[in-house]
């Protein structure tokens, strides 16, 4: 039952009754019902209340006997949690939604939030890092939160320890905003439980999961698509080389979103991830005036026709990292299970070796291809 990419570019009609709500619930916590199923099964049937009463004759047709949709107890249940933690339900296509999240292509339909959801109106900038961060990283992700918030930012970040922590401390004042994994009610990890408070009370707490969800390892990585897709840009403080801070930096890049990190010894392990960014074309960042001079300007006034042949902007900067993830997404729709010549390779993509070579170098690493004896390469599946 999973259904094709979504555009979220433009919202359903947000549920206006607590009888919606609750099927909008309903239907997003039914069985194998996720992001995509959901925005699909509203598309071709108008209401919640439609697909739930569809859902089991398509079930059936995927080849899938027996479906029942989400039990109606589940949903009150999930609600009474929700009152008893104070949780406020926000929905895709309402005016409290977060404009920028509503714009990714797999937006979430619903969260819980916890807080002061007017700080989803103002601009927002991530910091992300490792969780075994060094001292100089949590002292970097201080720093920055600090002196982004001065600057009128809102500070987003996951709630794990190291740089996540960091930067939420730093931000409580000037606001912060908490993307849970698990339920927005569930915290984790259980040392950051005064913080996550603090946070509740001070800042913000959101989640798309079901209220009293422990977190899996599954969870984070929609979690970080969250993170990036609040905001206008992310900065990677310390990262490993195959770490989750990546994950959302990728994620990022996808959303349009500009991507920054701060630089590191090249022998430290946790600089690692960081480094290859900026290698990659990623903006280097010292401080908090680089991350916002690296915030694309708005939009200028259109000029009085007269003007436009003499005035015409220059073109704007090819990113280079925008270039090597497109790279990335060729090579990889390239190739398969049955090995691949990298020469062959090469002359498909038509790229200079000196191109390519570092791409399947860095997707090697990220254990997304395999090279075997005589120069073949296969896609990891």
């Amino acid at each position: 039952m999973t259904g094709e990419h979504h555009s979220s570019t433009h919202p359903p009609l947000p549920p206006t009754t607590e009888e919606d709500r609750f099927s909008w619930l309903r239907l997003l916590r039914s069985r194998r019902v996720g992001v995509a199923t959901f925005h699909r099964l509203l598309a071709e049937h108008g209401t919640a209340q439609n697909a739930l009463s569809a859902l089991p004759e398509v079930a059936r047709a995927a080849g899938v006997d027996g479906y029942e949709t989400c039990p109606a107890g589940v949903v009150t249940a999930e609600i009474k949690a929700a009152k008893a933690a104070d949780a406020r339900l926000l929905c895709l296509g309402a005016p409290d939604y977060p404009g920028p999240l509503a714009e990714i292509a797999d937006a979430p339909p619903l969260l819980w939030a916890i807080g002061d959801t007017a700080l989803l109106s103002r601009p927002m900038i991530a910091l992300v890092g490792a969780r075994n961060a060094s001292s100089l990283g949590t002292r970097m992700a201080r720093a920055l939160a600090h002196d982004l918030g001065s600057e009128g930012f809102v500070v987003v970040s996951g709630l794990a320890r190291g740089v996540d922590a960091a930067a939420h401390l730093a931000a409580l004042k000037t606001g912060t905003v908490a993307v849970m994994a698990g339920g927005v009610d569930v915290i984790y990890p259980s040392e950051n439980t005064g913080l996550a408070l603090d946070i509740a009370r001070q800042g913000l707490r959101i989640s798309e999961q079901p209220m009293g969800l422990a977190p899996m390892a599954r969870h984070f990585p929609a979690r970080n698509r969250i993170i990036s897709g609040l905001v206008r840009a992310v900065v990677v403080v310390e990262a490993a080389a195959k770490s989750g801070s990546l994950i959302t930096a990728r994620d990022a890049l996808d959303q349009g979103r500009e991507v920054l990190a701060v630089p590191g010894h090249p022998l430290d392990a946790r600089a690692s991830g960081c480094n290859m960014l900026i290698r990659d074309g990623a903006q280097l960042v010292r401080n908090a005036a680089d991350v916002i001079a690296a915030l694309p300007a708005p939009a200028p006034a259109p000029a009085p026709a007269r003007d436009l042949l003499s005035d015409l902007p220059p073109p704007p900067e090819r990113r280079g990292l925008r270039e090597t993830a497109a790279l990335h997404q060729e090579i990889l729709s390239r190739l398969g299970p049955s090995p691949t010549a990298e020469d062959q390779l090469i002359r498909d993509l038509a790229a200079p070796a000196g191109q390519v070579a570092p791409a399947l170098v860095d997707l090697e690493l990220d254990g997304r291809i395999s090279r075997q004896a005589g120069g073949l390469l296969s896609l990891v599946t």
